[in-house]
């Protein structure tokens, strides 16, 4: 199984249209794209655009006419406008293909594990509280948060306002823009946040566990009790709720086990489907919860990234099973000592987690050009050869 790179959560270039859209996940494999909050680059500040204000104009009479106020409509606009940016990484979500095994690996990786630890340990008895009302496990969410945002670290500083108005306005999606934009004027009419802190991803995903507008007005709900369904806070509750309701809701099962990997954890009903998602690689049980997880992602390496994670969270060990080397004929120990090894004559991978993205390849390249060699960026045995 290949996975597209639009798979790979709050960052990526891609988004799906069911629960959230994606960020792109760390390592050395891959790289956070949301910036700092005051970093933005210039063009996903508001740029000029007659065009643009000319459909503002326009929509402004839809939206009344569908309960919007004009007051609502004059405080949601005010400072927004068209992000150039926004088209671009719409028009241009480059694809790249990744292994189960990759994404595995950065899904459950050391730090999104031992954070993922910290933040249940943390959040223990909020998330006691979230499970006993929604029945969902506590690392379920926990894991759900930490690839959508790095439990909270990375929840998209692009004004949610103008990025769906952009899109809606540029019209490749207009019609499931302007829906989401609807929305989100809506959670600004009814008082959850102001428009200037309703911010998200270039797509509009918003908060701690990525959720599109028109999925917020639908499943988010007051857990502090404050008065607001506060997701982008920095108290996760309310967004962790969220995200046991939306699972709940979509029929998620009390005391079922997403699944597991044949011969380690998981269990074994007449409900399980066996699944084999990489040729070579390990086998999986999937039981009715995995499929809800689906419903958040509707791809199978991400429930199995979120099952994983849950399940190292928890404190259960890696997969017991292996995955054959990649095209290269190069294993996963392989690619870890050759980004070990560069990193040490100098050329800096920027981690060794045994996933080849762009800093391995950049780091390949400098070697290779260095040593007099064709350059590819591309890792193969005799590279690594070259270099023990």
């Amino acid at each position: 199984m290949m996975i597209n790179r639009r798979l790979f959560g709050l960052g990526l270039a891609g988004f799906g249209l069911t629960a959230c859209s994606r960020v792109s996940m760390g390592g050395a494999g891959g790289t956070y794209s949301t910036p700092a909050r005051d970093e933005l680059p210039a063009d996903l500040l508001p740029a000029p655009n007659a065009e643009y204000s000319a459909w503002v104009a326009g929509f402004r009479g839809r939206a009344q006419a569908d309960g919007i106020t004009s007051a609502t409509l004059d405080r949601a606009f005010r400072g927004a406008g068209f992000l150039p940016g926004v088209v671009t990484r719409d028009r241009n979500q480059t694809e790249f293909n990744r292994t189960l095994e990759d994404y595995l690996s950065i899904a459950a990786s050391d730090e999104r594990i031992e954070k993922g630890r910290q933040a249940l340990a943390r959040h223990r008895r909020t998330l006691n509280a979230i499970e006993e009302q929604y029945g969902v496990d506590a690392e379920i969410v926990t894991a759900i948060w930490g690839l959508e945002s790095f439990y909270g670290e990375r929840q998209g500083l692009i004004p949610v306002i103008s990025a769906t108005s952009t899109l809606a306005f540029e019209g490749r999606r207009g019609r499931y823009f302007e829906r989401e934009l609807m929305a989100a004027l809506r959670i600004v009419q009814n008082g959850d946040i102001d428009a200037p802190n309703m911010t998200g991803s270039w797509a509009g995903a918003m908060g701690h566990t990525q959720c599109m507008p028109t999925v917020f007005q639908e499943y988010a709900v007051d857990f502090t009790g404050d008065g607001r369904r506060d997701i982008w806070s920095e108290d996760p509750t309310d967004a962790l709720a969220t995200t046991a309701n939306y699972l709940k809701r979509h029929g998620w099962t009390r005391g079922l086990r997403w699944g597991g990997e044949i011969g380690g954890r998981g269990s074994s009903g007449p409900e399980d489907r066996v699944i084999q998602p990489q040729t070579g690689g390990p086998r999986f049980n999937t039981t009715s919860n995995f499929r809800v997880i689906k419903r958040y992602n509707p791809s199978d390496a991400y429930a199995l990234g979120v099952g994983h994670l849950a399940d190292r969270i928890a404190g259960a060990g890696p997969l017991r099973g292996s995955f054959p080397p990649d095209e290269n004929g190069l294993t996963r120990r392989d690619r870890i000592t050759l980004q070990e090894r560069l990193t040490a004559r100098g050329f800096d991978t920027e981690g060794a987690d045994g996933v080849i993205g762009r800093n391995t390849e950049a780091a390949i390249s400098a070697y290779q050009e260095s040593a007099g060699l064709p350059v590819t960026g591309t890792p193969s045995q005799e590279l690594l050869r070259r270099l023990r």
